[in-house]
């Protein structure tokens, strides 16, 4: 089925005018890796649930965080200083992703990491555009995020934990990461509190665009990723 804009009159989908609002631009399409490509190039990306159709989103306002603004607690600084967690990346992508999907979410009664979502993914990844970090305790893997990275830009999908600040760890990884390859944000998508408390902010979806276009202005970062 194509891509749909909401303009368009879609037999038998009503589509609320909240939704719209808080950025619901499209439906319909395929999860195909050049899809996905061309959807992050736009910034737009899919959230859907099972048994929907694939909806395509573009909030406005977008919250991202700057990877220089990131507010480390102090009690996080502690975490990681103290090296209870091995940190990787793209060691288990497969692994975060379905983690994620398992993980009970506040206000969600079903998960939107849907099957389809997984294979999508894991098929990004094994492209080099989408990527995994990891926190590991005694072998086991505890926490991580994955996301997909285009240019200087990485744009965050989920993240899970089963031990207390092991995906914030993950987290600390990805900012490190982005700051020693000069990326110009971290996209958080929509807002939360915890989010918040990092340091992101919410700015224009015309202003996030402008940004979004300077990023891609360089390479992508492709293939696996290493913390070294």
């Amino acid at each position: 089925m194509p891509v749909i804009a909401l303009e368009e009159k879609y037999t038998g989908f009503t589509v609320s005018k909240q939704a719209v609002n808080e950025g619901l631009i499209a439906i319909g399409g395929n999860l195909s890796v050049n899809t996905l490509i061309g959807a992050y190039s736009e910034g737009i990306f899919p959230w859907f649930t099972k048994d929907e159709p694939i909806f395509w989103w573009s909030p406005d306002p977008r919250i991202i965080l700057i990877p220089e603004k990131f507010n480390i607690s102090h009690s996080l600084k502690q975490r990681v200083r103290s090296q209870k967690f091995e940190v990787s990346s793209d060691r288990n992508f497969k692994s975060v992703i379905e983690n994620c999907a398992r993980i009970n979410r506040k206000d969600q009664d079903d998960t939107w990491i849907t099957k389809d979502i997984i294979k999508a993914y894991t098929a990004l990844h094994k492209a080099g555009y989408a990527h995994s970090f990891e926190t590991w305790h005694n072998g086991e893997l505890v926490g991580g995020l994955y996301g997909v990275s285009l240019g200087r830009a990485f744009f965050g999908e989920s993240m899970f934990h089963s031990e207390t600040d092991a995906s914030k760890v993950a987290f600390h990884a990805l900012v490190q990461f982005a700051l020693k390859h000069n990326f110009y944000f971290i996209d958080a998508q929509m807002k939360t509190n915890h989010l918040t408390s990092l340091g992101a902010e919410g700015i224009p979806r015309v202003e996030f665009r402008q940004i979004l276009k300077t990023a891609l202005e360089w390479p992508t970062i492709k293939g696996k990723w290493t913390l070294d």
